[in-house]
């Protein structure tokens, strides 16, 4: 894999970039955020390692504007800020994952790895589905609905591909929080709603049919029966 490491202690960068060299990755670091921000959108990265706390640009803002410009780079978070508020501010930054410091490199290592068979596609699977009117494209990163186009944010994306793929069953907040934020454990957060919101939105708002459901106390359906 090819890492960004993005971490302002030069002796805490040094010995995580020499760690992830030995077990076969491929390295580069920034020691700041705009500097980072810089490297990041030249591309090429299959993961991010990002530091919350830095000079001349945050974490969080760093990584939201790749977001909001479309990366979906899988992104992990590493802060001495551990309680949940501060997980969660990172969960909707767009992170990936979240590691608090002190830590373990091995488990560093085990989490960018996983990271990157995540993002891994495997062959033979699906890359096009769709519900009614509505379609969506993995490979080109196109939705439309009736033949018109739907901009969709990353994160977006991922929760329309993830109800796509379980179309017509009840999908959990629990089963969200673990396949499309890839948390196992439930931060008390609005976050899903939101997106939820957002999305029901762009998919229904000006369309005649409405396809996503909330079934209350269970979860979300996307699909073209009532």
């Amino acid at each position: 894999m090819r890492i960004l490491l993005v971490e302002d202690d030069a002796e805490a960068a040094a010995y995580v970039a020499k760690g992830l060299r030995e077990a076969g990755h491929v390295v580069d670091h920034a020691l700041d955020g705009e500097a980072g921000l810089n490297m990041a959108n030249s591309g090429g990265y299959d993961a991010f390692v990002i530091d919350r706390m830095l000079p001349k640009m945050d974490g969080l803002s760093l990584l939201s504007k790749r977001r909001d410009d479309g990366d979906e780079t899988p992104a992990l978070f590493l802060s001495a800020l551990g309680e949940v508020d501060d997980r969660v501010s990172g969960l909707k930054a767009g992170g990936d994952d979240y590691l608090v410091k002190p830590y373990a490199f091995s488990e560093l290592l085990a989490r960018i790895e996983a990271l990157g068979r995540r993002r891994a596609q495997p062959t033979g699977v699906t890359t096009r589905f769709q519900v009614a009117d509505l379609e969506l494209d993995v490979l080109t990163r196109t939705v439309r609905r009736a033949e018109t186009k739907i901009d969709l944010q990353p994160r977006e994306f991922r929760l329309l591909e993830y109800l796509m793929r379980h179309a017509g069953q009840v999908v959990t907040r629990t089963m969200l929080l673990e396949n499309v934020w890839e948390y196992h454990f439930d931060p008390q957060t609005n976050v899903i709603d939101v997106h939820i919101s957002r999305l029901r939105a762009k998919i229904d708002k000006d369309f005649d049919k409405p396809l996503l459901k909330t079934i209350r106390g269970a979860g979300y359906r996307l699909s073209e029966e009532p």
